[in-house]
Order: C-alpha cells, then sequence, then structure tokens
C-alpha cells in the first residue's frame, strides 16, 4: 500500500542554484547528503509529510548527467514511500510491469528504492521507496 508521496526529485546541475527560488517561498535546505555509488549529491527540503528534493550529479558518467544531457533541468521523479517494497516490486512484475530495479537498493537517509520504468506510468519515472529499519524520514 501506498503511504504517502515522498518527494518530487529535481534534477539540477547546482543544488545552490535551484534551491533559492524554494528558499523564496520559505521552505529551507534540511539535509545534503552525497551518495557514491549513484554518482549524485541529493538535497532535500520538507514541505509537509512530503519533500522537495534535488539531485546533482558529482561526476560526468552520472545517470543525472545523462539525464540532464538529454532533458534538461527539471522533474526527475516523483518518489511514493510503501510498507513493503519487495512485496510491490512482486506484484507489479507478475503485473507485467516494467521496472527498472527488480530487487531494492539503498537510496538516500538509508531508504531501499527500486524505479518504475516511465514506459509503465504514462511517460513518469516512478521511485518506490521504504523507509529504513530505523525509521529514517524523507
Amino acid at each position: 500500500m501506498i503511504k504517502r508521496i515522498a518527494h518530487i526529485s529535481i534534477a539540477t546541475e547546482s543544488l545552490g542554484i535551484t534551491s533559492e527560488f524554494y528558499k523564496s517561498l520559505g521552505l529551507e535546505l534540511d539535509k545534503t547528503e552525497i551518495l557514491p555509488s549513484q554518482k549524485v549529491k541529493v538535497a532535500s527540503m520538507q514541505i509537509g509529510g512530503s519533500a522537495i528534493e534535488f539531485i546533482e550529479p558529482t561526476e560526468s558518467d552520472s545517470p543525472i548527467s545523462n539525464f540532464l544531457t538529454r532533458s534538461g533541468p527539471g522533474l526527475h521523479h516523483i518518489s511514493f514511500e510503501v510498507d513493503d517494497l519487495e512485496a510491490h516490486l512482486m506484484d507489479l512484475k507478475a503485473r507485467g510491469v516494467r521496472l527498472i530495479d527488480q530487487k531494492p537498493r539503498v537510496g538516500a537517509e538509508g531508504y531501499q528504492i527500486a524505479f518504475v520504468h516511465p514506459y509503465s506510468t504514462g511517460g513518469v519515472l516512478v521511485e518506490l521507496s521504504q523507509a529504513p529499519q530505523n525509521g529514517g524520514n524523507e
């Protein structure tokens, strides 16, 4: 079951420049984290029970670098928090939904994440996420 929209993610070439607009709306930068395995720097701003997440590539061969080259800065994905990520992935796979990640992997703040291909979602990259056992908060 989907619990909530965890975050909306924006790909950017500069966290500092992009986040300025959202700061002007009264939001504050909460956390910044580098994910070497994904070659990105991630920052987030909480808004209600969700967040806006900014993703900046740290290397030229980062998947986000490729996204920026192909599509430019902007909306990258929407993330839904779920109770049981493995079960969701098995259910989606059984229904023929195209998955990018067949198994969960570790994302920002220790969340388990997996991506669903835009081909199966009406053109939007969807991330499913599950909170770490220690109760991390996106």
